[in-house]
């Protein structure tokens, strides 16, 4: 049923934005910066939003869901594949599809694959160059046109996903067209993705963080146990899977002082999104080859491409 719009009560308007682009274009830093909150993973390691994490705004009458995929590059191991396939499948399963381009690196490589791609999708588009204030305004429009000529993209728009300019005119845009109808989620939910999820999250990006130029990628954190106390707080406990045991010592550090920084940063934000005491335990296990095991990519939310 559409709903009527009233001078007393504006129609309410929401829709699926998925936001694509490649590693490190900036995607979790907008989704983050769109919501006014912290609900994706930001590290400098490439391809750390492994699985769909979905941001919710509200702006104005509409509520916007923004589908922050993994970035899109040219897979070479099997969990690459899965985070691939699943970033493709957010982009078909949307209302819009947004392609963020860091300006400052412009079109080549990922980016370049993408826009190839992007001819067969069938959902409105939207260009959005990021990193705009690191980039002279001509090579901006030089940009803008050459993308535009290649995908026929609805609008484009210029944004710093660090510093917010410019995302307001690209919330008030997706305000204004997407369809009309019902919310989807409470008004004062930011992510659909389980508590326990954005947890591990977190601790996850304090983690790469800290060791973003020593630890490999495929290191997964699991919360384990999720307990809510008589006096309000709450006790988590987390599991760090490392692949071999030489990783398992860089977690650890020197007398454990590594796991003990971890630890101490993730406990203080999750306290800070729960608004509850958090009493954080992280351990340490070593699963050989959990790159290949289907069951760590069903939590993860990915599919396992066999």
């Amino acid at each position: 049923m559409t709903e009527i719009e009233t001078p007393e009560a504006p129609a309410t308007r929401s829709g699926f934005v998925a936001l694509i682009g490649a590693p490190n274009a900036g995607k979790s830093t907008l989704v983050n910066q769109l919501v006014g909150a912290k609900v994706s993973i930001v590290t400098h390691k490439v391809q750390t939003t492994r699985a769909i994490v979905r941001g919710i705004a509200t702006h104005d009458n509409a509520q916007i869901v923004f589908v922050d995929t993994p970035g899109i590059f040219k897979p070479k191991r099997r969990l690459d594949t899965a985070m691939v396939t699943t970033a493709w499948g957010g982009a078909k399963d949307a209302d819009v599809v947004a392609l963020l381009i860091d300006a400052e690196r412009g079109i080549k490589g990922d980016a370049n694959a993408i826009l190839d791609r992007l001819k067969d999708v069938r959902q409105p588009m939207l260009l959005v160059l990021n990193k705009v204030d690191r980039v002279k305004p001509e090579t901006l429009l030089a940009l803008a046109a050459t993308a535009n000529e290649r995908v026929p993209f609805e609008r484009t728009f210029m944004v710093s996903a660090l510093t917010g300019s410019g995302c307001k005119d690209l919330l008030d845009y997706l305000a204004e067209t997407l369809p009309l109808g019902p919310w989807y989620y409470p008004e004062d939910q930011i992510s659909d993705l389980p508590m326990r999820q954005l947890a591990a999250e977190i601790t996850r990006e304090k983690l790469y963080l800290r060791l973003h130029q020593e630890l490999p990628y495929s290191s997964h954190i699991e919360t384990e146990k999720w307990e809510e106390k008589k006096d309000g707080s709450v006790r988590i406990e987390q599991v760090i899977y490392v692949e071999r045991d030489s990783q398992k010592k860089i977690v650890l550090g020197h007398k454990g002082e590594t796991i003990r920084a971890i630890g101490q940063a993730a406990r203080m934000e999750i306290a800070e999104i729960l608004e509850q005491k958090v009493h954080l335990f992280l351990f340490v296990k070593v699963r050989e080859n959990w790159g290949d095991d289907p069951e760590r990519y069903r939590e993860m939310g990915l599919e396992f491409p066999h």
